[in-house]
């Protein structure tokens, strides 16, 4: 007999998933730390990009919100076992669990600074204050948090309006909510907030995939979630479209017009990631859900390689980040500077080990991705086997 999902308790498509983006991922932050004209310009930059440019930075745009629309979708898939009191509760703990581990674990593999002075209010950070939020919001009806979600996904781009204004300044507050785009805030002598994520529009997000988890419900049969997949996805990346022509609403950066028709087309699908607009958010979980609709029944060498990722996400991600930040510091240093350059060339991130202007072509680039990726495959693969066989340790769930 074919076992039920929740008797499987995971779900291999939304784990390959997963783990295709968290590969993708660490495409970006080998580019940042390796390509030539990382910290000197924006890849997205229609001006000064290439094709091969744009498209490896555009491509990474779908991490993030895959990730935290799943991460909702586990959450929900957990309330099939669990109840409300016992889910809010873990849900809970686990996002300020994320919180501390971004200020603290996260933060030293970025900077590999033992001074702290500059916390990044990152991606870990925006899951972990969305899963506090949902951890309150899994306590209403399930239509509650449904239209709530659509609120926040459909509305929050009317905060455009007044952040466009001539003169218009944040703050603190504002930013951590929505506006903020690596805005530094120094809260003590040399010490510095970075608000990279505002948080607003990523926990409406992770509302809708929660709710989206009702269709991997055991009264959904694959060939019903497919097709209902297919629909969603398709109406997505149409409705992305419409709204993205019309040009008035949906994005903060309107698409224009360019010098021909293929510069115009990278105009119209650069949308805006921080906050993630309507039209980001449209375009990304169209094309997962689409994904997911195909993905659910293939099982071949890529999909057991994609679900090993997926299935240790985080341990994943920790353990990412601080490799390419040794890579980073080798080739600094191979390329001949002391720690006295890197002090002077970056006084409030000393360790960092990376000089504006400096770096490798793209295919470098490309060629330290693939060999990362393939160095982490067995410790992924090691750390999931031992995950399985001591589902006794409570802390495993954590990480």
């Amino acid at each position: 007999m074919q076992q039920s999902l929740t008797d499987a308790k995971r779900i291999q498509s939304i784990d390959v998933l997963r783990g295709l983006v968290m590969v993708i991922m660490a495409l970006d932050h080998v580019r940042d730390a390796v390509h030539i004209s990382a910290n000197i310009d924006d890849p997205l930059n229609l001006a000064t990009t290439t094709p091969a440019l744009f498209f490896t930075r555009w491509i990474t745009h779908f991490c993030a919100p895959v990730f935290m629309f799943l991460s909702g979708t586990s959450i929900f898939l957990q309330s099939l076992r669990k109840s409300k009191k016992e889910l809010s509760a873990f849900v809970l703990k686990r996002g300020l669990w994320l919180i501390l581990m971004e200020f603290t674990v996260i933060a030293f593999a970025w900077t590999f600074n033992p001074f702290f002075n500059v916390i990044p209010f990152a991606v870990i950070w925006a899951i972990g204050i969305s899963m506090v939020v949902l951890s309150f919001a899994i306590r209403l009806p399930f239509k509650a948090i449904l239209v709530l979600g659509l609120i926040i996904a459909l509305g929050h781009n009317l905060l455009d309006i007044p952040e466009s204004a001539p003169g218009f300044k944040a703050g603190f507050w504002w930013d951590l909510l929505h506006h903020g785009h690596f805005t530094g805030y120094e809260f003590a002598p040399r010490y510095f907030a970075i608000i990279v994520y505002p948080f607003v529009p990523w926990a409406g997000l992770m509302m809708l995939g929660y709710c989206f988890g009702r269709f991997f419900a055991p009264d959904f049969s694959a060939e019903r979630r497919r097709k209902i997949l297919l629909q969603l996805g398709s109406g997505l990346l149409l409705f992305f479209v419409i709204v993205r022509f019309i040009n008035i609403y949906g994005d903060p950066h309107p698409w224009a017009t360019q010098k021909d028709g293929f510069t115009t087309f990278l105009s119209f699908i650069k949308v805006h990631k921080y906050p993630p607009s309507l039209m980001y958010m449209s375009m990304t979980i169209g094309v997962a859900l689409l994904f997911l609709a195909f993905i659910e029944k293939v099982r071949n060498g890529f999909t057991n390689v994609m679900n090993v990722f997926g299935r240790t996400a985080f341990f994943y991600y920790i353990i990412h980040i601080y490799v390419i930040h040794l890579i980073a510091t080798v080739l600094f240093f191979t390329r001949g500077h002391s720690m006295q350059v890197a002090i002077d060339s970056m006084p409030n991130l000393p360790f960092l080990f990376l000089i504006p202007g400096e770096g490798y072509s793209l295919l470098v680039t490309y060629i330290v991705w693939l060999l990362l990726i393939i160095a982490l495959y067995p410790i992924c693969k090691w750390y999931d086997g031992y995950k399985t066989r001591h589902k006794e340790k409570k802390w495993l769930s954590y990480l």
